[in-house]
């Protein structure tokens, strides 16, 4: 792996399986150019990480705050008890993506996904904005099974009108009208796609549905709101 400077900004060129890249960054930017081991920006605490390839497992665990951008696609465990910051993948992720994902007062993580998920999306959700747009994928899951399973704050977008599989019961899944769309997915979205030079009206295009928790259900009730 050969490192440089460029302008200030941190390159990292030839990157294959190396482990903890970025980890902890409070600021400044890192270029990753290659495939990245396990647990890159985890603790990310303000800095940004752009990675040009596939990243592997464990990816910004427990990030606090920044911006994660990768060019490909990521393995599991995808922002497992982040509390805040943006992680944007512009392929696929595999299983338990987005694991605990949290919030607090104006604090708030974000994921958005391009591509597809594997199964157990959005575990446990414990605040946070969770975005899928199966780009290449119309008509087909974007999500695997048990999507949401235990989440109980928090909200999961899938640009869709398909229902996953395996939905739990104690979860509400409504349809997202435009009002909703312009204000909480517009901005987000229209950031991702900036990041990647993707057309925003793309993204944006078709249906969403939201998953959220039945705060009515009996276990939803064991938690602070957030």
């Amino acid at each position: 792996m050969r490192k440089e400077i460029v302008d200030g900004e941190v390159r990292l060129s030839g990157c294959l399986g190396e482990r903890y890249i970025g980890c902890g960054m409070k600021k400044g930017v890192l270029h990753v150019e290659g495939t990245p081991g396990n647990a890159l920006a985890c603790y990310l605490d303000g800095g940004e990480v752009f990675v040009d390839g596939n990243t592997q497992d464990a990816v910004a665990d427990t990030m606090n705050a920044g911006l994660l951008a990768v060019r490909g696609s990521a393995g599991d465990a995808l922002a497992y008890g982040m509390r805040g910051g943006r992680v944007y993948i512009l392929g696929d992720v595999g299983y338990r993506a987005g694991v605990h994902m949290k919030a607090y007062e104006d604090e708030r993580s974000v994921l958005v996904v391009g591509g597809r998920t594997g199964s157990f999306l959005g575990e446990y959700l414990a605040g946070g904005l969770i975005i899928v747009l199966g780009l290449g994928c119309e008509g087909g899951d974007i999500t695997g099974y048990f999507c949401g399973n235990g989440m109980y704050a928090g909200t999961i977008y899938l640009r869709t009108g398909k229902a996953p599989v395996n939905l739990s019961d104690k979860l509400i899944l409504r349809h997202v009208d435009e009002a909703e769309k312009a204000a909480v997915l517009r901005p987000v979205v229209e950031d991702f796609a900036s990041t990647f030079s993707l057309d925003a009206k793309l993204c944006l295009s078709g249906d969403f549905i939201a998953i959220e928790a039945d705060k009515s259900k009996t276990y939803s009730q064991l938690y602070a709101a957030v």
